[in-house]
């Protein structure tokens, strides 16, 4: 059992690495989303892929261990996470600290990630509800272009203008 320990040591570590590169990444993001440029948001976002992509494979390494663990302790399918891990590894103090900083620091890291994120996307809503706004102005100014046309005998009347060439943005 102790080399599944160290094996899960290692996966969590990695996974650590990759979710610690995210943060910058993920505060670069903020700012491209601020200035509105779309090709560095497509660059910032293959790179984000790819971190996704390696802690995917990192979290199938993670689940075997675990299953593997959970065999050899003899311990139900759903009972065993890691908190209860670092709680079973009392005989073994060296792990079991490595285990619990990990899980704190992985904690710290996620958490930090979820509030970068959730600011990410209330700027990119804000800024999807901007481009909502804008479209509405642009198809109400091209359907009612005001009153400036004439009857001969210089009264005015009002035109329906076409609203050809617009969609409405809501459907």
């Amino acid at each position: 059992m102790a080399s599944l320990i160290e094996e899960l040591i290692d996966v969590l570590d990695k996974e650590l690495d990759i979710y610690q590169q995210l943060i910058p990444i993920s505060n670069e993001k903020t700012q491209i989303i601020i200035k509105n440029d779309l090709a560095a948001l497509q660059e910032i976002t293959d790179k984000e892929q790819w971190a996704v992509d390696q802690i995917s494979v990192l979290e199938h390494k993670r689940e075997t261990i675990m299953t593997n663990i959970k065999i050899v302790i003899n311990q139900k399918a759903e009972a065993l996470n890691l908190k209860t891990l670092i709680h079973l590894l009392e005989s073994q103090p060296k792990e079991q600290k490595a285990l619990s900083i990990l899980h704190d620091k992985l904690n710290t890291v996620i958490r930090q990630l979820k509030e970068i994120n959730l600011r990410n996307q209330a700027l990119i809503e804000q800024s999807l509800e901007m481009i909502e706004f804008n479209l509405n102005v642009i198809q109400s100014t091209k359907m009612y272009p005001g009153n400036n046309t004439y009857t001969k005998d210089a009264a005015q009347y009002h035109a329906k203008a076409s609203g050809t060439g617009m969609f409405d943005a809501k459907q």
